[in-house]
């Protein structure tokens, strides 16, 4: 099969694109539900046997399901998707108008109400590129941090571990998945055509055991690496992270903007806020202070899986579009993905990506629902689910919460929204009995508690050969994927990760907050079976038929 880069020099301009690549005439759409999972890379992409993507989620809603693993993915919401089904419908209502012209139009109005909802759209020349994920926007910021034979640019950032294993490679230049966010298919690990010459260098934020490193120990190492690539004449795009998968931010600030400051000709930085665990007061510090910010729509606020957008300030905007479009973007990025201010015309192409376009529509409509809920409202709930999670993961000697440093992002900006409250609780499992505290689970044993936690094993077979309590063995719930976290006691371990977001703010406000100890209680639950799982012997068991439980 032809990589990208051939069908790029060798397709016929008669050829059409690949249906997820958004070329449909409007009376053709397919249903919302398809839609939603068109337009990405193969992660997005429905298993046949379950009907769910890589991440354990199906494109429309499942009430049923506690959903508390956001710092992976979520379930769209019912308000999420029939946001999107209205503008699909709408779509269908234009007429004879080209796809591309309606396409733009609509992504334009997205870039509004996403700078509105984030409290930045006073920010005079903000930028905004829309992506289908946030790998994509390290692609992206890679590739716009240049980087030529003479000149190569070095990315420095955290271990993939904490942020995704496509990311090196994006930021690498390299294809990350084995098709590109146009459809067409691509070989992973191979270099994209035109890509700039970038190394990549990554820093550990965790101890060999999973314990966070000192954080003056990951300043004095991103510092090395930085100045030693800016001595041998190296281009720098230093990535700090806000947050990790498993709740940490790194780099700290102070030493991000000390090197901002002292190699502003040389050093560019992103900061990857993919969880978007960030309050509006929080965002605009960040961009008020020329750094660039990933986002996307499918972590904390809980919209469906591949919503990413990219901020740039001003002068950082003016000081890229200075250097020569990259050419490699062709197959990630359409025309409209991009503002009118670039010049991309002859590079990209002019398509729609429906895809895309209605996941940040229900991405939206629970940002809009969330933000309208007042500020210490939010951060009160946050707490309250913080102590209640760190209680009893600190108390069940199944668990072993997993150490991370306290939110801290001064001098930025002091602690007084509701984002300095942790809101990702990752832990590892340990085995019952006399041994309790000594031998952890493995991490293909945690992956399979992760697999079994979604589905409803009350008409299992195992059941009867088990103590897991009915009610128990019933509920669904869903957690954050396992994150690889070094060895415990010789055994190689992985973290499962228990989050709030938007959507629990949102289902806690209801009735004056009266349902905000009905969300900490079905939290609690889902540790409850987690617990269950491990104790009767469950994570040993086959696991059920593909999709059990699963609508």
């Amino acid at each position: 099969m032809a990589s990208l880069e051939e069908k790029q020099s060798t397709r016929p301009k008669d050829i059409k694109a690949p249906e997820h690549a958004g070329r449909y005439a409007q009376v053709n759409l397919p249903p919302t539900e398809q839609l939603l999972v068109e337009g990405g890379d193969a992660r997005i992409a429905l298993d046949p046997d379950r009907a769910l993507n890589m991440y354990g989620c199906q494109p429309f809603p499942d009430p049923d399901l506690g959903a508390f693993g956001s710092s992976t993915a979520s379930v769209i919401s019912h308000a999420g998707f029939a946001a999107a089904d209205r503008l699909r419908r709408r779509l269908l209502a234009v007429g004879a108008e080209p796809q591309a012209i309606t396409y733009a139009r609509e992504l334009n109005r997205i870039r509004r109400e996403l700078t509105h909802l984030c409290g930045v759209s006073d920010i005079p020349g903000l930028e905004v590129v829309l992506a289908a994920s946030g790998t994509d926007i390290h692609l992206i910021a890679a590739q716009l941090a240049g980087g030529t034979a003479s000149r190569p640019t070095v990315a420095v950032t955290v271990e993939a571990d904490e942020t995704g294993s496509g990311v090196p490679l994006a930021l690498a230049g390299r294809h990350f998945s084995t098709r590109a966010t146009s459809g067409y298919p691509v070989i992973k690990n191979t270099a994209l055509a035109y890509s700039g010459i970038i190394e990549t260098a990554t820093v550990p934020i965790r101890l060999v055991d999973g314990t966070p490193r000192q954080a003056a120990a990951i300043d004095a190492e991103f510092k090395s690496l930085v100045t030693g690539a800016v001595s041998m004449g190296r281009r720098v795009l230093l990535v700090s992270v806000d947050l990790t998968k498993t709740g940490c931010l790194a780099p700290s600030l102070a030493c991000i903007l000390e090197m901002q400051r002292g190699l502003p000709d040389t050093v560019d930085v992103l900061v990857d806020a993919c969880q978007f665990r960030l309050a509006p007061s929080t965002l605009r510090a960040y961009l008020e202070h020329d750094l660039m910010v990933a986002i996307t729509g499918s972590k904390f606020i809980t919209g469906p899986s591949f919503a990413g957008a990219l901020l740039i300030p001003s002068s950082m905007a003016g000081k890229l579009r200075a250097r020569p479009f990259p050419r490699a973007l062709r197959g990630y990025s359409t025309r409209a993905d991009w503002p009118q201010t670039w010049a991309v015309d002859g590079i990209l192409d002019n398509m729609a990506n429906f895809g895309l376009l209605l996941r940040w529509e229900a991405a939206l409509e629970d940002l809009r629902t969330f933000r309208s809920v007042p500020e210490p409202e939010v951060t009160n709930f946050l707490q309250a689910f913080a102590d209640a999670i760190q209680h009893r993961l600190k108390n069940d000697p199944i668990f072993a919460p997993l150490p991370a440093p306290q939110i801290d992002r001064r001098p930025l900006i002091e602690a007084a929204s509701w984002d300095h409250v942790p809101t990702i609780f990752p832990f590892l499992l340990y085995h019952p009995g006399p041994s309790t505290g000594q031998t952890p689970l493995n991490r293909e044993e945690t992956n399979h508690v992760y697999r079994l936690l979604p589905a409803d094993l009350s008409n299992h077979h195992g059941l009867a050969n088990t103590r897991l309590n009915s009610n128990l063995a019933k509920f669904r719930g869903q957690l954050g994927q396992p994150v690889v976290c070094g060895n415990r006691n010789g055994v190689p371990v992985s973290a499962l990760r228990l989050c709030s977001s938007a959507r629990l703010v949102i289902k806690a406000s209801l009735h004056k907050g009266r349902e905000a100890a009905k969300v900490i209680e079905n939290a609690l639950t889902a540790l409850d079976k987690t617990a269950a799982l491990v104790k009767t012997g469950w994570f040993q068991a086959d696991l059920p038929k593909p999709g059990i439980g699963q609508k």
